[in-house]
C-alpha cells in the first residue's frame, strides 16, 4: 500500500513538472512574440489604426509560417525515431525541410500584398529590417548567457 502511494505521488510530481515546463515554454514563446511585436510597432512607427489592422494579419502570417516549420520538423522527428528508415523516408523529410523556405517566402509574399494596403512603402521596407534586428538582438542575448 505504501508503495502505491509513493508511486502515485511520483507520478503526480512528474506530471505537474512536465505541465509547468510546457506552460513555461508557451509563456516564453508568448513573451518573445510580444517583444517582437512591440519592436515592430516601435520601429515602423505604427499609428493605432495601423496597429489594429496590421498586427492581426502579421500574427496570422507568423502562425502560418510556424505551422509550415512545425510540419517539417514533425516529419524529420518521425524519421529519426524509426529504427530503419527507408530512403523514401529520408527523401520525404529532406524535401519537406528544404521546401520550408520556399513556403515561407510564398506566405510572406501573400501577406506583403495585404500589408501594402496598410503600411507605407517606407514601413514595408522597415518591417524586414525590424525582423532582422529583433533576431540579431535575441541571438546576441542568447550568446551572452
Amino acid at each position: 500500500m505504501k508503495r502505491i502511494v509513493i508511486i502515485m505521488i511520483l507520478m503526480l510530481t512528474v506530471a505537474s513538472a512536465s505541465m509547468a515546463q510546457s506552460k513555461g515554454r508557451s509563456k516564453f514563446q508568448t513573451d518573445m512574440y510580444q517583444a517582437k511585436h512591440e519592436m515592430i510597432i516601435q520601429e515602423l512607427g505604427l499609428t493605432m489604426t495601423q496597429q489594429k489592422q496590421f498586427m492581426p494579419l502579421y500574427e496570422q502570417m507568423e502562425r502560418e509560417i510556424y505551422q509550415v516549420n512545425r510540419n517539417a520538423r514533425a516529419l524529420a522527428a518521425e524519421v529519426e525515431k524509426k529504427k530503419n528508415p527507408s530512403d523514401r523516408d529520408y527523401e520525404a523529410a529532406a524535401s519537406a525541410m528544404s521546401r520550408t523556405r520556399v513556403q515561407e517566402g510564398e506566405i510572406e509574399a501573400k501577406y506583403f500584398e495585404k500589408f501594402s494596403k496598410i503600411l507605407s512603402k517606407k514601413q514595408l521596407f522597415q518591417l524586414k529590417q525590424a525582423e532582422v534586428k529583433f533576431t540579431r538582438e535575441m541571438l546576441s542575448k542568447k550568446r551572452k548567457k
